[in-house]
């Protein structure tokens, strides 16, 4: 019985020990399951559009998402880091943006190392033109209310046949991202995407862009060059379908610019960006974006206007899309805000859209 005793005391000792050496260990680790729920009610309605639907919508200011993200200490100044997380509709439970064949993590699913000599990450991330076109515009990344994002990553599937100018996702497969260290405010994010199409190397995608912050000045550039309809892509681009484009010509590679510049005077801030895209075929967009976020009690009012010009040889007469959003964005808490906004949207030779939405946002 003594002996049994005796034992019992190591074991319980041995786990003590176990659990104190394990402390260190622990603390040195991070691990978050975080998203952010997001759904609206309204009237929805695009140019081109045959007709009003009133919805229960997911993903009114920012797509719904979940997931995990953590890092560990290395030591030394070095750390790893691992994101993987997914998007789903809060409307109705489902899974991805959009139904089809998005994979479960389409919206993170990288790990990487973070040092004194910046980051770098292996996996799916973001593609080169997300984050400057989110940081710089009043609505950030609301894929339905932002003028500047409907324009770039949307395409709408309605009688206008007008489809998105950015022919790629917003996040990239089998993708290696460097980004610089913090140098007085300026940091670049390198990006390329293997085409593992075993010899053509060309199939790839490939990009930069700079972020400069200091004080109440922001700056951003990006620069891509992408292969339309990458089958890497959870989402191929298409920026018109072959049959609406002359001589059913279908482009192959797209080149993509941006540059973009907010200011915050305190009682508003101000943005305003450039973009454009072209192909190797006579097709080219142009858009321009100006937007406003007014502080105002627990929140802000926001506006913002988009135009793009679409021409060239390939869809024959110029086309031009306005779309323009003004709203209120109310905060009830540092997680949870409320929001209204209107948007006007019209698209050369179409039926004018008008879209109202009410909606709830809620960060863990």
């Amino acid at each position: 019985m003594g002996a049994r005793k005796n034992t019992l005391r190591k074991l319980q000792c041995v786990a003590v020990l176990g659990a104190a050496c394990a402390l260190p260990a622990m603390a040195q680790t991070s691990v978050q399951v975080t998203g952010l729920v997001d759904n609206f009610v309204g009237s929805v309605k695009y140019s081109g559009d045959a007709g009003r639907s009133s919805v229960v919508n997911s993903g009114g200011m920012t797509t719904s998402w979940f997931g995990f993200k953590g890092t560990e200490d290395l030591g030394g100044g070095l750390k790893a880091k691992f994101n993987l997380t997914s998007f789903f509709r809060a409307d109705t439970g489902g899974a991805g943006r959009f139904d089809g064949n998005e994979t479960f993590f389409s919206r993170d699913a990288n790990v990487g190392l973070i040092g004194k000599f910046g980051e770098v990450s292996l996996g799916r991330d973001l593609a080169p033109h997300f984050l400057p076109s989110i940081l710089f515009n009043p609505f950030g990344d609301s894929f339905q209310l932002s003028p500047l994002m409907l324009h770039a990553d949307v395409p709408l599937f309605n009688g206008s046949r007008w489809s998105n100018s950015v022919a790629a996702d917003t996040g990239w497969s089998n993708e290696i991202v460097y980004t610089t260290p913090d140098m007085a405010g300026l940091k670049a994010n390198i990006h390329y995407q293997f085409g593992e199409v075993a010899g053509q190397n060309g199939k790839n995608n490939v990009g930069m862009n700079l972020l400069y912050s200091n004080g109440p000045l922001g700056l951003a550039a990006y620069y891509q060059k992408i292969r339309v309809n990458n089958p890497l892509e959870q989402t191929p681009g298409n920026v018109l379908p072959a049959a609406a484009l002359a001589g059913g010509l279908t482009p192959a590679r797209q080149t993509g610019w941006f540059v973009g510049g907010s200011y915050d005077f305190a009682v508003a801030k101000l943005f305003a960006t450039y973009n454009q895209t072209s192909h190797d075929i006579d097709l080219q967009d142009r858009t321009v974006q100006l937007g406003t976020s007014i502080p105002l009690g627990q929140g802000a009012i926001l506006a913002s206007w988009a135009n793009t010009k679409r021409d060239g040889a390939a869809v024959g007469q110029d086309l031009k899309r306005n779309t323009a959003s003004f709203g209120y964005d109310y905060n009830i808490s540092k997680r949870t805000d409320l929001y209204a906004v209107y948007m006007y949207d019209k698209i050369t030779q179409q039926n004018t859209g008008n879209t109202v939405a009410l909606g709830i946002r809620h960060r863990f």
